[in-house]
């Protein structure tokens, strides 16, 4: 008798809990079903957060919404954090990962990547008239990075020696030096130099060097080749078409750069 209203007691309580009916097999079951389920940043401005009405913003929203209207389905959008990005995709939450997910060997272990879809690099920034094309151009001038980081160490191997290099506590701080004036160059990440320009679109900025790339790539759950090959058709298409150079205008201020692929 125990047994039994313990088994009752479980099952009641399955019964309550949130369901969410898992993502699509394949594309042909997206297609008929009519909806595709993508998973984007919950708050990782540009790329995507939500907005001042509460509606979810960003580089990687537009493109999911853009992949979704040439599939002529209708999006889900699966806010997720950093580390779900990869077992939603495998657990079947979510048809694909369009949320800054970068590519490397150990990942590749787990997903599928499309072609790279966004830029996402460590730079060199200043204002439009400022003449800097190669490391030597940096002679002289007042350079501002975050102390002890990626962009940090990658400035110091090729900064010229009459460089000056002022190095701050934190990104606020070293951001602030730059719209402050305190310093002629910035040295960040392409995604905070965007968030700069929504935040002060009185300051002009520019990207002057690449110091090292990381671009984004769309997920896709291993064994959805036929999935993978429309999403890589669909990012030619729009790299072609300019529809991409759009929305890295709109978010990242800059044009889209050239991009790798496989």
């Amino acid at each position: 008798m125990l047994n039994i209203k313990v088994k009752s007691l479980i099952a009641a309580a399955a019964l309550a809990l949130p369901f969410s009916a898992p993502a699509h097999a394949d594309l042909s079951d997206i297609l008929s079903e009519g909806v595709i389920k993508i998973a984007v940043p919950e708050s990782f401005a540009p790329f995507g957060s939500l907005g001042v009405e509460g509606e979810h913003v960003g580089y990687d929203v537009d493109v999911a919404k853009l992949l979704a209207e040439n599939l002529g389905v209708e999006l889900e959008i699966v806010p997720v954090v950093s580390k779900q990005r990869i077992p939603f995709l495998e657990t079947e939450r979510v048809d694909l990962v369009i949320s800054s997910l970068g590519a490397n060997p150990e990942r590749a272990k787990s997903i599928w990547f499309s072609a790279a879809y966004a830029p996402f690099y460590s730079g060199v920034f200043a204002s439009d008239d400022t003449m800097i094309s190669s490391a030597a151009d940096l002679s002289g001038l007042t350079i501002g990075v975050t102390g002890g980081n990626l962009e940090d160490l990658e400035l110091s191997k090729i900064a010229p020696e009459d460089a000056k290099i002022v190095r701050f506590g934190d990104d606020a701080a070293t951001l602030s030096a730059y719209t402050s004036g305190q310093i002629d160059v910035l040295v960040t990440g392409n995604t905070a130099a965007a968030q700069l320009t929504v935040d002060h679109p009185e300051i002009s900025i520019a990207t002057k060097i690449i110091l090292k790339e990381s671009p984004a790539f769309i997920g896709v759950k291993k064994g959805d080749f036929d999935l993978l090959q429309w999403v890589n058709v669909f990012i030619l298409h729009k790299k072609l078409g300019g529809e991409l150079d759009v929305i890295s205008q709109e978010w990242f201020g800059q044009p889209l750069p050239p991009l790798p692929t496989f």
